[in-house]
């Protein structure tokens, strides 16, 4: 993901979600052709209901490119700021075809347009893994026809400076101070999915300085604040004294854009900003007489406020330097925001909305009658229907079901290859929900808060041995009945309303359906941060994937890991592998077309069964490896896979996983020879992860950018109008089509 950061929490979405975004119902990541304009958006009667200032303002798309996931765009608009047209270029992560994402802004330097750090800074990797946007401003007005702009590199064109010019002719342009922190953020918010109130910034020489001062004199409107090779004493250097001298009328006027001069007026840290980070190469030719840092070193010393300068031997003023930490960057502000996000969650009552709670409290204790895609029997498509959903009993909740992933168990079911499989029944188990209300004695959840229903349940009892022992995961509590398509007391809970048919549950959970019933030992209560169409990932194959790397398995770093089948499990466990430091990660498919995700979330190599026509490809990886890897993982649910990976394993101590769920009545084999000389065989459910205990933490880790997980969500889907089985029957259509690792639906916004 992309460690995706997750940011904002559904109750806060009325304060923080842009004022227009594109639909839902969209291939991911968003097309650039998807995203409205100001004007195009806007209602006539309400043009502009969250910013002043761009109410006539149309964003005209440029270019769209696809990038590490998301797509780096670049637009032209009319300013009022500078009176002429305006291109700024930005980079849109995969995250934010989820959820609005925070914004880093990047100010160029001297003779640059938005393209220089675009095309060579290297950002969109890290911003991708992040889950954060990056906007890169033009570094002037082009055009306006101000005499002598075009004269000097370091004045006029290209050298704006980020200041509003007081000093004719320049003053009726020159307003990149106004552009940045006023004009271009509100049309970002108003027509991109960035987060608002989320935005920190950076820059380079030039633009560094625009960084470093105006978050100084904004400090409450950026999360933090780095800069690279920065202009930081400006008022007292050539560049700077040329520029003030020129839009302000003199250097002295200057200081109030002089990161300097502002922090030794402040005479105090800004509690802001925890921490500043500057890069600086060693060798730039500008250091001496333009650049500084040591001033600033100096005044931030005196006045208490960290700043960690760090410098680079060999390196330049150019973008090679850049580049070289533009990743370090990246992540010393998705941390910042991430903070920042939480301090705004924290001073809301996200498990307080009251009109939610106000229709929950309505429905508490009576039948709800909501649409579901019910399965009548194997191989035939879901037909929606509408359920009449019992209330919960002793020990049950009933919650609402706000975004269901689809998972290759459900197809597996839905085409007759589970044993357990009842008809009719509702399937569905990877979901995000809120609970609507609770039965008789159920204490660890209440409504409104926001779960994950789990079909691996924790029940905690004291006289359970499964849940007490550190072995495993697999609490039989309310395995027979669950298994027999009911809850606990071995009834259902739901009905078809049209002739009264009972409607089997399955795995526990059935979120095909925009309401369920589960056992309070199947809810996983999370943070109301996360995006309920986010956290469902966490409901099942994600998890499974990361657990068996880390449970399971517990692979150590340096191993080396061989993963059969690319899907959203198999991925799951090459980030996991990457994470837990694997020397050499290897993946196996069929479908070429996984390999470039593959590559980027870990995998050092990537092989085609079908490039090694009449080689096994157990024995094509035991000759890539000598000895055969320490680990592996079948991730395809195909026996002879499952061998296919067991004999890949190291000779002596190799491990191999089975993680993938086989059709009825298959068997796996291998000859005993391959477990006498020291491989081991052995399997996985739910990644061994103790549900209600490990899921919260997950959902923690990935708010916290250590565990993106944006990068499987590859559709989106509405369920326009309460057809639930209309878009999970989309949703089969694109995990049949080869290129969806999950396909989430949302059933209500």
């Amino acid at each position: 993901s992309r460690t995706a950061l997750t940011f904002l929490p559904r109750a806060l979405s009325a304060a923080f979600r842009p004022a227009r975004v594109a639909s839902n119902h969209h291939r991911v990541p968003l097309r650039a052709k998807t995203i409205a304009s100001s004007a195009s958006a806007s209602s006539p009667s309400n043009p502009n209901p969250n910013h002043e200032g761009v109410t006539s303002i149309a964003m005209e798309l440029k270019s769209a490119n696809k990038a590490h996931g998301g797509e780096v765009r670049k637009y032209t608009h009319a300013s009022s700021s500078t009176g002429t047209d305006m291109t700024f270029s930005v980079y849109v992560p995969p995250a934010a075809a989820l959820s609005p994402v925070p914004v880093i802004y990047y100010l160029s330097g001297l003779t640059c347009t938005d393209d220089n750090a675009t095309q060579k800074g290297g950002a969109f990797k890290a911003c991708a893994d992040a889950g954060v946007m990056m906007v890169f401003p033009d570094t002037s007005p082009r055009g306006a026809g101000v005499a002598g702009e075009d004269d000097a590199y370091d004045l006029g064109t290209g050298a704006g400076f980020y200041v509003d010019a007081t000093s004719a002719p320049w003053s009726a342009n020159y307003k990149m101070y106004s552009y940045v922190t006023k004009e271009l953020p509100a049309l970002i918010e108003a027509n991109l999915p960035a987060a608002r109130g989320l935005k920190s910034i950076t820059g380079h020489s030039m633009g560094g300085h625009g960084a470093l001062t105006i978050a100084f004199k904004n400090p409450t409107e950026y999360a933090a604040v780095s800069a690279f090779a920065p202009i930081v004493n400006p008022s007292a250097v050539p560049w700077g004294k040329k520029a003030f001298e020129t839009y302000l009328g003199s250097a002295e006027a200057g200081k109030d854009h002089d990161a300097c001069e502002l922090l030794k007026k402040r005479g105090a840290a800004f509690p802001e900003f925890a921490d500043v980070l500057v890069d600086q190469g060693l060798d730039d030719q500008f250091l001496t007489e333009q650049l500084k840092p040591e001033n600033l070193e100096a005044v931030a010393k005196e006045v208490g406020q960290k700043v960690s300068v760090r410098r680079h031997a060999g390196f330049d003023h150019s973008y090679f330097f850049i580049s070289s930490f533009m990743e370090d960057h990246v992540k010393f502000h998705a941390k910042a925001l991430a903070s920042k996000a939480q301090a705004m969650a924290d001073a809301v009552d996200v498990t307080a909305d009251p009109a939610l709670l106000a229709e929950f409290a309505k429905t508490a204790g009576k039948d709800i009658e909501c649409n579901a895609a019910v399965a009548w029997g194997p191989k035939q498509p879901l037909t929606n229907e509408v359920v009449i959903v019992a209330p919960p009993k002793a020990g049950e909740v009933r919650v609402k079901v706000i975004s269901n992933a689809l998972c290759h168990t459900d197809i597996y079911t839905l085409d007759g290859h589970d044993p357990e499989g009842l008809f009719p029944c509702i399937l569905g188990h990877e979901a995000g929900a809120i609970v609507e209300s609770v039965g008789p004695g159920v204490t660890s959840v209440k409504p409104g808060d926001h779960v994950i229903p789990c079909y691996t349940p924790q029940c905690n009892a004291p006289a359970c041995i499964f849940c007490a022992s550190p072995k495993t995961n697999l609490c039989p509590t309310i395995r027979s009945t669950q298994g027999a398509g009911v809850m606990p007391d071995g009834t259902s809970r739901f009905t078809a309303k049209k002739d009264g048919t009972v409607i089997n549950h399955f795995m526990g959970c059935s979120t095909f359906s925009e309401y369920s019933v589960i056992a309070e030992i199947s809810a996983a209560k999370i943070n109301p941060r996360m995006p309920l169409n986010k956290a469902c990932l966490f409901g099942c194959g994600v998890s499974t994937g990361l657990g068996a790397v880390w449970n399971t398995c517990k692979v150590e770093a340096g191993a080396s890991v061989a993963v059969f089948g690319l899907g959203a499990v198999g991925l799951a466990v090459v980030q996991a592998a990457k994470m837990a430091g694997a020397g050499r990660i290897i993946g196996v498919d069929l479908n070429e077309d996984k390999f470039a995700i593959a590559s980027r979330l870990g995998c050092t190599d990537v092989v085609c069964p079908n490039d090694h026509e009449g080689i096994p490809i157990q024995s094509v990886i035991v000759g890539m490896t000598k000895w055969g890897v320490d680990y592996s993982f079948d991730c395809t649910g195909n026996v002879e896979v499952m061998r296919s990976a067991l004999e890949c394993a190291h000779r002596g101590w190799g491990e191999s996983c089975v993680i993938g769920v086989a059709a009825s009545g298959k068997e796996i084999a291998t000859r005993p020879f391959q477990l006498v000389t020291g491989r081991v065989w052995k399997g996985t459910a739910f990644g061994g992860w103790k549900s209600r205990s490990a899921v919260p933490k997950l959902v923690e880790r990935s708010l916290a950018g250590e565990l993106p997980v944006d990068h499987y969500v590859t559709h989106a889907i509405d369920a326009k109008g309460g057809d639930v089985a209309g878009a999970t029957n989309e949703a089969i259509h694109a995990l049949h089509g080869g290129d969806c690792l999950r396909a989430v639906v949302t059933y209500h916004k």
